[in-house]
């Protein structure tokens, strides 16, 4: 997944301008790696001064989080506390700080409400109040979080996180931003102060105009003013909006502003109650979900998606922070993927949400000199100071705060810089980005990462068709044998001699055998002083994500000092001035085992 679409998980943070500087200790003067686990305390002090920092950002992000979840503020909260206890010791990872996911909360709403009416019917259903039904179901979400995490941990065994990586990038992008754009709907009812009957995107923008003129002035006035002041502050190059974001900023300040100026009633205010550690938690009910065979189906769908969505945002957000640590050091995904997993049955099972990596806090947390996964635990620990000593505090604060801050969270998820990105890439990659974001926002998350797979698959074939009729070959198997060719190793032949690694690729390279090309350039030798790779006649289209990818190993072993040489790059021909546009090499001819060598493999 391209930084892109990592920087529009943030929230006002692009991690690319990011460099070490920001960090207390430069590479330079660096003297050992930081551990993780028991080694990791000798470096309490850094991570203890960031954790506290990180804690600032955590608290109204969490909140606001569970509350476009559908769950209580102070379930948010949970989760990353539950973080901070479990990943130092689980490890996976060395500077993320994990939480709830936004990612998550259109999926998690949906969820909620898709289990209390599989259990009441949907005649009872129809008959009763949002509020009513989020009450009723989040126990039921509660078992699913916990069957996913168990899923979750059992699956990073096998080793399965890299399979992430057959997922287009652009199909990637399209449920992002499918997600800012749910994310922000959903957080009318609270911009305005009022209560909506719909529950689905199309269906809340159809209400939105009646609900308009029934708002709350002083709820949406507050709304709108923490909204634009968000943007405006975003737009300021201050370093001090790099090290504590805007949002924490219009959290206090909005707080503060919006009881001041216009005493907002305490109905429209975060409601925490006392000792919200003990009174705030939540079971999940396996019960129920057993005694009610009509869940079954619903749950089931909710795990399905749950995994695939924490999982991809879980990798790609490691991915990135990867590259912002000062200390080179590289994260294990099916690690991480295994610690996610432990930490969302743990959460589950005293009411959190689901837990990935936050790509705000984790630059955060570099930025303020944290070096090991222990700042976690010192952010999970000032949050329950903060929860203890500042409930008061805290019910001060306008629910419409916290939507304006999600408001800013969806935008930078959906805004208009994402679809420049990916029309920059190509017309094709626009189509798979655009189709994704309809069928996600008009049904669900999973319909819509299925049909953007499907799309970028008929995409590449045709591609890759055309290109073979251009070089001659005109395939003498069938569809299904040209089908299944999409998803062999493209690299035909590897050799390392006297410090040469050279791998030559005889496929097309798309995101369906990217997994093969992955394992093949982490797999290169350690003694290696100069990596070529070949591309040859039968390579002939390389599609936006294996372009991206291998950019990116490229980038990466330059910077160890490898010397990297792409020997038949220069034939292809990009189909966008984007430096990813996907790559058109068709031979111009082939010789005569090579024609008979792809007419007998179908061209792939």
């Amino acid at each position: 997944m391209s930084d892109q679409t990592i920087s529009t998980t943030t929230d006002g943070f692009n991690p690319a301008t990011i460099t070490e500087s920001g960090n207390s200790a430069s590479t330079n003067s660096l003297t050992g790696k930081p551990k993780n686990g028991l080694p990791g305390l000798k470096h309490w002090i850094y991570d203890l001064r960031s954790g506290i920092m990180v804690a600032m950002i955590s608290l109204p992000f969490s909140m606001g989080i569970a509350i476009t979840s559908g769950a209580p503020p102070v379930c948010g909260v949970i989760s990353s506390i539950i973080a901070g206890f479990i990943l130092p010791i689980a490890g996976g990872s060395y500077v993320t700080i994990s939480g709830p996911a936004a990612g998550l909360a259109p999926a998690l709403f949906s969820g909620i409400i898709a289990l209390a009416t599989a259990e009441v019917g949907k005649d009872v259903a129809a008959g009763k109040s949002t509020a009513e039904l989020l009450e009723i179901g989040y126990p039921l979400v509660l078992v699913a979080i916990a069957i996913a995490g168990v899923l979750q941990t059992i699956l990073a065994r096998f080793k399965v996180a890299r399979l992430s990586a057959i997922f287009p990038a652009a199909a990637i992008e399209g449920m992002l931003a499918a997600i800012g754009m749910l994310i922000i709907v959903k957080q009318l009812p609270l911009l305005l102060g009022t209560t909506f009957e719909a529950h689905e995107f199309w269906e809340i923008l159809a209400e939105a105009p009646r609900r308009f003129s029934e708002a709350n002035g002083a709820v949406l006035a507050t709304g709108l003013s923490c909204t634009a002041a968000l943007f405006i502050l975003n737009a300021l190059p201050f370093k001090l909006f790099k090290v504590v974001p805007p949002p924490v900023w219009v959290f206090i300040g909005g707080a503060i502003t919006a009881q001041l100026t216009f005493g907002i009633d305490p109905m429209y205010c975060i409601q925490i109650p006392e000792n919200p550690l003990q009174n705030g938690m939540q079971m999940p009910d396996f019960g129920r979900i057993i005694f009610a065979p009509s869940t079954w189906t619903a749950l089931g769908y909710l795990v399905l998606v749950l995994i695939l969505i924490d999982a991809t945002e879980s990798l790609a957000t490691i991915m990135a922070v990867d590259k912002l640590d000062p200390y080179k050091r590289r994260s294990d995904p099916d690690q991480t993927l295994q610690s996610m997993g432990i930490c969302n049955t743990a959460s589950s099972i005293v009411g959190g949400l689901t837990i990935i990596p936050g790509i705000v806090k984790s630059t955060a947390n570099i930025i303020g000199g944290g070096r090991t996964l222990w700042a976690n635990f010192f952010n999970a620990v000032t949050l329950i100071v903060f929860m203890s000593l500042g409930r008061g505090l805290i019910n001060q604060v306008p629910l419409a705060v916290l939507a304006a801050i999600l408001i800013f969270i969806g935008w930078k998820l959906c805004g208009p810089k994402v679809w420049k990105h990916i029309s920059n890439i190509g017309p094709e990659q626009l189509g798979v980005f655009l189709l994704t974001i309809v069928v996600t926002v008009s049904t669900d998350l999973l319909i819509g990462i299925a049909v953007g797979v499907f799309v970028k698959l008929l995409i590449n074939m045709s591609l890759i068709r055309l290109a073979n009729r251009i070089s001659g070959i005109n395939g003498k198997r069938g569809f299904f044998s040209h089908f299944l060719g999409l998803f062999r190793n493209p690299v035909g032949n590897r050799e390392f001699q006297n410090g040469v690694c050279e791998l030559t690729f005889d496929r097309p390279l798309h995101c369906f055998n990217l997994l093969h090309v992955i394992r093949e350039m982490q797999s290169v030798h350690d003694n290696t002083k100069t990596l070529r790779l070949h591309f040859a006649p039968l390579s002939n289209v390389i599609d936006h994500t294996s372009v991206e990818t291998i950019l990116h190993y490229v980038q990466e072993y330059k910077l160890k000092g490898v010397e990297v040489e792409l020997v038949g790059w220069d034939r292809f021909v990009p189909l966008s001035e984007h430096d990813d546009a996907v790559r058109f090499g068709p031979a111009e001819k082939l010789s005569e085992r090579q024609s008979q060598q792809a007419d007998e493999s179908g061209g792939v």
